[in-house]
Parts: structure tokens; sequence; C-alpha cells
């Protein structure tokens, strides 16, 4: 554990508000108050952590690139966690649940625990993968995977969707159980565990003294 350390960008900000819902709410606000809370619960389990913005600030992408490999270097026991909300686009109806994506350095395990240590959490899992850039397949499609060093290990997670309501709600809701398992899933992996699927799902009721076989049965 002490060598983990942990880079926290907070997607977006100042002038460049990301996502939007259909209510006005701003992924640049979700995704600073997700990292505020992902910062504070890394450091409270002893793990050295760096928050990019704090406050509502507009950054380039070279200023965080900057400020990513400038926290602890370019090194293979930083993780670079970037904190966004997905938006489906006009058209599209529906959709929800969290993605992670990871670059092509390296291999799929801290994605797949985080994304099922989500799931655990109660949020739909849709799915963790990689992305190319056209013009270059050798390169990763995102400048956060593409431009942090070669030894670092960032990844994208996305919360779920802003312009679905129903996603939204659960976001601002839960978003502190998400981020609690993004932060566990992090830590279980710098330790070479692996994320379990819960064994129990979402629908499911736990039996009290009392309760009948009917009464089991109906809830």
């Amino acid at each position: 554990m002490n060598n983990l350390k942990v880079v926290i960008d907070a997607g977006h900000g100042g002038t460049d508000s990301g996502a939007v819902s259909s209510s006005g709410v701003r992924e640049k606000d979700l995704t600073l108050d997700i990292a505020k809370y992902m910062y504070n619960e890394f450091r409270n389990k002893g793990v050295d952590a760096t928050l990019i913005r704090s406050t509502d600030e507009t950054i380039t992408p070279t200023e965080r690139v900057r400020r990513i490999l400038a926290a602890y270097g370019d090194n293979p026991n930083v993780i670079v966690i970037s904190n966004h909300i997905n938006a489906a686009g006009s058209g599209i109806q529906g959709a929800e649940g969290a993605e992670v994506i990871y670059a092509l350095r390296n291999d799929d395990r801290l994605a797949r625990n985080i994304l099922q240590s989500l799931g655990n959490a109660g949020q739909v899992m849709r799915k963790f993968y990689q992305r190319r850039l056209p013009s270059d397949t050798s390169k990763d499609y995102y400048f956060i995977h593409r431009n942090t060093g070669s030894r670092t290990e960032p990844v994208i997670v996305e919360y779920g969707f802003i312009d679905n309501p129903t996603d939204l709600a659960k976001i601002q809701n839960n978003y502190k159980e998400y981020v609690d398992a993004v932060v566990d899933a992090v830590i279980t992996t710098a330790k070479g565990g692996t994320v379990s699927p819960s064994p129990l799902g979402d629908d499911y009721y736990v039996v009290k003294s009392g309760d009948t076989i009917f009464m089991g049965n109906n809830e």
C-alpha cells in the first residue's frame, strides 16, 4: 500500500461544462463532487492521492496532463482516475450504467475490478474497454490515456448517463457508494486481488425472524 499513488481527475471544469442534463445538471459539478470525496477516501485509507482540480477551474488538456505527471511522475505504481458522467446523445433513449476505459499499455485487471465493484454497489455494468485513435490505431483515442506517460495506469470511469433521468438520480443519490466501490477496487487491484460479483443480486430479500414462507416469497 505504501507504493500506491493515485491521481484523481475531475473531468471538465470552468468554461467546459461537459455534458448537461435536460434539468441543467452539469457534468463538471458532479465530477468535482465525486473527485473531492474520492480524494478524502483514499487519504483516509492511507493512500497517497493528489486532486487535479478542487474548484470550478478551466484546465486545458495540456495543463491537465502536466499536473497528472507532476504529481508522482511517470511510474508504474501511479493510477490515474479520470471521473466522468456519460451522455448518450440525441436520438438515443434510456442508456444507463457504468463504463470503464483503460489504456492500450495496460491490461484489463483494474478496469474489470472497478466495473465489477460498481456493479456490486448497485450500478448497471455496461462494459470495460479500450479505444484507439482512428488516424493511428497504435495510439489511444483519449488524451488522458495517450499523453500521461508510458508507465502510469490511467482509467476513465463513466458513472452513468446524465441524459437519462433515472441514471442521473442514481448517481446523485449514490455517488458516495460508487466512489467507495472504485476506491476499494483500486486498493484490491494494487494488492493483486480480484473483485468478485456480489453473492446477492439486486432482487433479494433477507429473511428475518417471524417471516412466513408466504411473506418471503412475495418479498
